[in-house]
């Protein structure tokens, strides 16, 4: 009796070990599955941000109106500054990238040390505009490797916690495509050469900030409702293991970030969610996508009905574009025909299944509001007569986009192409002066 007694106990005590042991093991997979999604998110979002520094400086050499030159340098200051702070969120510290991180902060310095002159008084010099040719051909290599980097990433499923963890224990990870496609970037940014900054950047706040004051006055949900929250939002019966954290000190709104399991894929859903509110703010599921099914066009049908279906009305795709076997688009709000840019949201698509693997809803969130007023002085043609007279124009919409001073100012859009590159511009309906210029990408190239 006694010893069965005791066997009993050993089974319980055994059995319990190995429960504690599987939670502590699930624990540390949700924590080291949440720390890569927040990796890959920032290595895509980089990705993103050289590729706007790249057409950014383009239009800034493309200007027709020196009035808008410093906008469109203190743009480019703008986004080397979020491409800087994307940079930051990687384990880089153990990775060849201090050259690239160097470049980016001396684009900062040079496009602020000239947004801030008067450029009537003090034009661009020749010299200034072969040192941003040179920057604009820099961040083109730049871009290039990147996205170099980016399709084997996409492609061979490369985990930076794998490349970092091997760096942490002193190996030299020689075959490891993520390392060594940095180091031949920052090696080539060695060998450029030099351009003249001698100034100081400052950061600039990005849409945290809007977010805060658009729900710090609204209703405070709880974990269990923050589920409830991501459950409707991806169209789920049932959540499976949820692991749910408050997000940390960095933000200036709170939030939820949840892990929940994808136990189709094999992998998890990771997303934010405002505790005021409770708005989703960002979802990626970061699953395996092994081939194209369904063509681009289909896939943005998907992404529209996933917005539908969340409540996201009057959305129209301004953008779209196919990164391997994810179809990524671009929507914005639409008010009585005009397009508000400020209201934007990107939905990722999966182009084997047709699922939604990935949202951001950072602009829209910040932004969005029912009571604008348009102001449209001008007509379409008058309007036109301010573009670049080199610009042939192909398209014409009506917008909102954001000024320069962060007030939102009503235009004519019109895009046009100039040899064989295209560009947006923005004219301004109420003063006609040049807004903004925007180089659009060119086909890309398919990296192997």
């Amino acid at each position: 009796m006694a010893r069965n007694i005791i066997i009993t106990i050993l089974v319980v005590v055994v059995v319990g070990a190995g429960f504690w042991g599987y939670r502590e093991h699930e624990e540390k997979n949700a924590i080291l599955n949440h720390t890569e999604n927040t990796y890959q998110r920032a290595f895509h979002d980089l990705t993103y941000q050289i590729d706007l520094l790249h057409d950014e400086i383009g239009s800034t050499l493309a200007m027709n109106s020196t009035e808008k030159l410093s906008p469109s340098l203190a743009e480019v200051w703008r986004v080397s500054s979020q491409a800087q702070n994307d940079l930051g969120q990687l384990p880089l510290g153990l990775m060849p990238f201090s050259k690239t991180e160097e470049f980016l902060k001396k684009v900062g310095d040079f496009s602020y040390q000239h947004s801030i002159r008067n450029q009537d008084h003090e034009p661009l010099t020749d010299e200034n505009y072969d040192d941003l040719k040179t920057l604009y051909g820099q961040a083109a290599d730049i871009q290039n490797e990147l996205r170099s980097v980016q399709s084997l990433v996409l492609k061979d499923h490369l985990r930076w916690m794998d490349a970092e963890m091997a760096m942490k224990a002193g190996e030299e990870p020689l075959n490891n495509a993520i390392v060594n496609g940095f180091k031949i970037i920052d090696d080539k940014v060695s060998g450029f050469s030099e351009v003249n900054f001698d100034s100081e950047t400052e950061h600039v706040a990005g849409s945290d900030e809007k977010i805060y004051e658009r729900v710090k006055n609204e209703e405070t949900i709880s974990q269990q409702e923050a589920q409830e929250v991501a459950k409707k939002f991806l169209g789920r019966s049932r959540l499976d293991d949820v692991k749910v954290t408050e997000t940390g000190e960095g933000l200036d709104y709170e939030a939820y970030s949840l892990t929940i399991a994808d136990k189709k894929h094999n992998t998890n859903i990771t997303m934010d969610i405002t505790k005021n509110g409770g708005h989703p703010v960002w979802m990626l599921n970061e699953r395996d996508i092994d081939k194209d099914v369904l063509s681009l066009s289909e896939a943005a049908d998907n992404a529209k009905s996933f917005l539908d279906t969340n409540d996201y009305d009057n959305m129209q795709l301004v953008d779209s574009k196919q990164y391997d076997n994810v179809g990524v688009f671009q929507f914005v709000f639409v008010d009585d025909k005009i397009r508000i840019y400020p209201d934007e949201v990107v939905v990722e698509v999966a182009l084997d299944e047709g699922d939604v693997i990935g949202f951001e809803n950072f602009s829209y969130l910040a932004n969005h509001k029912d009571d604008r007023e348009f102001n449209l002085e001008l007509t379409k043609e008058e309007a036109e007569e301010k573009a670049n007279g080199n610009l042939d124009i192909k398209e014409h919409h009506v917008a909102v986009i954001e000024n320069q001073a962060g007030e939102e100012v009503t235009c004519h859009e019109f895009y046009g192409t100039i040899d064989n590159d295209t560009f947006r511009i923005f004219i301004n309906a109420e003063t006609g002066s040049e807004e903004q210029v925007e180089k659009l990408p060119n086909p890309e190239p398919v990296y192997h």
